[in-house]
C-alpha cells in the first residue's frame, strides 16, 4: 500500500464533489470494525508497534524506550480520526498539521507504507468476525486519504522541523504545578490556541504536546503551565527536574482552538485546569481590539488552588467589556460569585448555547463528558471545537 494507491472522495481540483455514496459505505465500515475492536484498544496498540517494529525495525529509533504513553497516543490518535472521516474539512488540516508536525522524527515516505500495514494487521487482528474484504479495502481507503494528506503537507514545508529553546524562567506554584518560560533561538510561528510538541532532555524522544498560555510576542517568549499528572513521564520531570538553561526542542504549531471575530457570534470558553492555557492565550491576543464578540470563560477545577489563573483572567476582565470569567469549582465554594459542580453541570445549566462558538480545553476525560453534556443538551457539533492531545 503506498500514499497514492486509492482516489480521494475529497472535492475535485475543478470544485465538483465526487459521489458521496462510496464515502458513506467507507465511513460505515470503518466506524462499525472500529466498534468491534476499540474494547481491545490495548491490544491493538501493542499489535501495531509489534509489527511495525518488525517489518520497518528503523522506525524503533523513533520512539522511547518506554512505550506505554506512546501507545495511548496513538489511539487517542486514531480514535480522533476515525471520529472525523466524514468530515475532510476538519480532519485535512488536522493530518496536514499532523504531517509537519512528523518531520522531527525524520519521517520517509516508506514509513507511511510500514504504518499502514502494521494499522491494517492490528486492527484485522482485533476486529474479528466483522472483518471482511470489504472492510479492509475501508480501511486501506481511509488510510491512504490520511497518509496523502501527511506526506504531502510534510514534504511542502520548507520551515524547521523543530526549533531549539532554552528554559529562562521556572516558577513552581505547587507540588504538581509550574510556570515555565522558554526563549526559542527564533520566534514560533504559532497561532494563539494552538498547542506545541515539545521534547526535553530529561526524557529524551518522549515527546509531549504542550499549549502556550500567552500569545506570540515580539521577543518570542514562550510561556507554558505545566501539571505534573500521576501517569505523565514529561510533566513529572518538567516540574520536579526541570532547571533554568535546559534546552528544549519545539515542534511545529499545532491544534485548531481560535475564535473567528467575523463571524457575529459570541463566544463560549470551557476550560478545566490547564487547559486553561489556550484560552488565556486567546483572551490576551483579542484584548489587543477594543471590540469583539462577547466571550464567556469558565474556568474550572476541583479546589481552589485549580484555578491558579484566576486572578489574571478576572484582572484581564475588568478592562475588556466583553469578557465575563465565571469560576466553577467541584468541591471548594469559599470563592465568591463561584458556581458549584463540573464544568459539564454549570455550562448545560445555562442552556444549549445555539448562538455560540464553543472552544472546551483540559483532560480527555473532562473534555469527552463536557463535550457529550452539550450534544445532550442540544448544542450543535459543529459549533464545538476541541483538540485531541492537551494532556501528556
Amino acid at each position: 500500500m503506498t500514499a497514492n494507491a486509492v482516489v480521494s472522495p475529497l472535492p475535485n481540483q475543478d470544485g465538483r464533489q465526487q459521489s458521496e455514496e462510496p464515502l458513506a459505505t467507507m465511513v460505515r465500515l470503518v466506524r462499525d470494525s472500529w466498534t468491534v475492536a476499540e474494547p481491545h484498544a490495548d491490544l491493538v496498540a501493542k499489535h501495531f508497534y509489534a509489527t511495525l517494529f518488525g517489518i520497518a525495525p528503523a522506525t524503533r529509533e523513533m520512539f522511547p524506550v518506554n512505550m506505554e504513553v506512546q501507545r495511548s497516543r496513538l489511539l487517542r490518535a486514531l480514535v480522533h480520526i476515525v471520529q472525523m472521516v466524514d468530515r475532510p474539512d476538519d480532519l485535512l488540516p488536522f493530518l496536514r498539521q499532523l504531517g509537519r508536525d512528523h518531520r522531527k522524527f525524520g519521517v520517509i515516505p516508506s514509513h507511511f507504507e510500514a504504518v499502514g500495514m502494521a494499522l491494517l494487521a492490528a486492527i484485522k487482528q482485533y476486529a474479528k468476525p466483522a472483518w471482511t474484504d470489504e472492510v479492509e479495502r475501508a480501511w486501506a481507503e481511509a488510510y491512504t486519504i490520511m497518509a496523502r494528506a501527511m506526506l504531502e503537507a510534510s514534504t511542502a514545508d520548507d520551515g524547521p522541523a523543530w526549533w531549539n529553546g532554552t528554559v529562562v524562567e521556572r516558577h513552581r506554584l505547587t507540588r504538581d504545578l509550574a510556570v515555565v518560560r522558554v526563549r526559542p533561538d527564533q520566534p514560533v510561528p504559532y497561532q494563539p490556541g494552538q498547542y506545541l510538541s515539545i521534547e526535553v532532555p530529561q526524557r529524551p524522544r518522549m515527546w509531549r504536546y504542550l499549549t502556550p498560555a500567552t500569545a506570540p510576542r515580539e521577543d518570542g517568549l514562550l510561556e507554558f503551565h505545566i501539571r505534573a499528572v500521576q501517569t505523565g513521564w514529561v510533566s513529572r520531570a518538567i516540574v520536579t527536574h526541570g532547571e533554568v538553561g535546559d534546552v528544549w526542542r519545539i515542534g511545529p504549531p499545532m491544534g485548531r482552538l481560535a475564535v473567528n471575530r467575523e463571524s457575529g457570534r459570541d463566544v463560549l470558553m470551557i476550560a478545566g485546569g490547564t487547559g486553561i492555557a489556550p484560552m488565556r492565550a486567546i483572551v490576551e491576543h483579542l484584548a489587543q481590539w477594543g471590540e469583539n464578540p462577547k466571550v464567556q470563560l469558565f474556568f474550572g477545577g476541583r479546589v481552589r488552588a485549580d484555578l491558579y489563573d484566576l486572578e489574571i483572567l478576572q484582572n484581564t476582565a475588568t478592562t475588556n467589556p466583553w469578557l465575563k470569567v465565571v469560576p466553577v469549582l467541584e468541591s471548594d465554594s469559599t470563592l465568591p460569585a463561584v458556581e458549584k459542580g463540573t464544568l459539564a453541570d454549570v455550562v448545560t445549566r445555562y442552556g444549549a448555547w445555539q448562538d455560540h462558538d464553543v472552544l472546551v480545553s483540559g483532560s480527555p476525560a473532562m473534555v469527552r463528558s463536557t463535550v457529550s453534556r452539550m450534544l445532550v443538551a442540544g448544542t450543535a457539533l459543529d459549533r464545538i471545537t476541541y483538540d485531541p492531545f492537551t494532556v501528556d
